[in-house]
């Protein structure tokens, strides 16, 4: 057989066919056609499907791929719904179409992705980066994995350290021409109040502590002044993350782009640090982390940011992670494995406030 090239267009997986597949490679500068495929979900996303496609050709051009990634929006119509009234979907093809040729932290190869004028539609298709796999967030990670973690945060932060041109794009979070933001003070209290309602039987008096202290003082808390802005990931934990393996794989790669904000970068050290490491792992060697990170945003050519400014930005840090656990446990589809991870990104989130004495930070 043969296809015509044509531009891919967006659908949904059940939809794709072998043209649609070889016009993708070609797209991209693969003379290749493809004669046929298997398809099959991979993956524990919350907001997103993905599938992978192991492939077959008619004619293998060179650079041909055996396997690429699709991710589509969500089945599930909760999900999907907040994926679209979040901007999750159309803010990750806008990355892989304009910021990630500029991010030094590594990310999957794009084939293709095209979006909708409402983000209510995308298609994204990816290098599949398999011998690796994905992180787990309920088990962690270990220290040598964190200290890779940790230096792919600072290549990310460092590509975008105060670039004010982040300011113009209205798809980036917490930029200046982004739209007013759907959560609002009501909405964060009524997700708070309806997660401790559900698993009331789960919190523990600490947990409950913290999140009350935050969703009364979310306003002044959303609206105090950052320190330095960057591009943050925002979700940026081991379930988002492939981990090289002994069969291959890039040691780490940071995956799903759809939360991420024009705001300080030690929120993804602390989010990442306090959900992927067991607190006393994280307590005995914050101090080695947090030095790590530092040196390589030094090197990447950040000045004017010492070591007492990570300090107080990281120690803020984990209440975005509290904030995804209970806000996400509210508004994507309910699984078993999502409320002990959410859970699990709770308490983690709770101890490192406390840790941090950073409660303050609501006076």
């Amino acid at each position: 057989m043969s296809a015509v090239l044509t531009k891919p267009d967006i659908r949904r997986p059940g939809d794709i066919d072998v043209a649609w597949l070889t016009a993708v490679l070609q797209g991209a500068g693969v003379d290749a056609v493809v004669s046929g495929f298997e398809a099959k979900n991979v993956g524990t996303g919350q907001i997103g499907e993905s599938v992978r496609f192991r492939l077959r050709y008619e004619r293998e051009g060179e650079g041909a791929p055996a396997s690429i990634v699709g991710k589509f929006p969500s089945p599930d119509e909760t999900s999907r719904g907040t994926g679209i009234m979040l901007g999750n979907y159309l803010r990750e093809v806008r990355f892989y179409q304009q910021l990630a040729p500029r991010a030094q932290v590594r990310t999957p190869r794009c084939w293709f992705t095209d979006t909708d004028e409402t983000g209510g539609a995308f298609v994204l298709m990816m290098e599949d980066l398999a011998p690796a796999e994905q992180g787990d967030q309920l088990k962690g990670v270990s220290l040598d994995q964190a200290r890779l973690v940790v230096e792919q945060a600072a290549r990310l932060h460092g590509s975008f350290w105060g670039d004010e041109g982040l300011d113009e794009l209205s798809w980036v979070q917490g930029s200046k021409a982004a739209p007013p933001s759907a959560v609002t003070p009501e909405l964060v209290s009524g997700l708070w109040q309806g997660f401790r309602a559900r698993y009331a039987n789960r919190l523990q008096p600490h947990w409950i502590e913290v999140g009350e202290a935050l969703t009364s003082r979310w306003q002044d808390f959303h609206a105090r002044e950052p320190g330095p802005r960057t591009l943050a990931h925002h979700d940026f934990r081991p379930d988002n993350m492939m981990f090289g393996t002994p069969a291959g794989g890039h040691p780490v790669t940071v995956l799903d782009w759809q939360s991420f904000t024009y705001a300080p970068g030690a929120t993804d050290v602390a989010y990442f640090l306090a959900g992927a490491l067991p607190p006393d792992v994280r307590r005995a060697h914050e101090a080695e982390l947090l030095a790590l990170y530092h040196a390589e945003l030094t090197r990447l050519g950040v000045t004017g940011y010492s070591m007492d400014d990570l300090r107080r930005d990281y120690g803020v840090g984990a209440f975005q992670l509290f904030l995804t656990a209970f806000f996400a446990s509210m508004v994507v589809i309910q699984t078993p494995r999502g409320d002990d991870m959410f859970m699990q990104m709770l308490g983690s989130a709770a101890d490192h406030i406390l840790d941090h004495d950073a409660l303050k930070a609501l006076a």
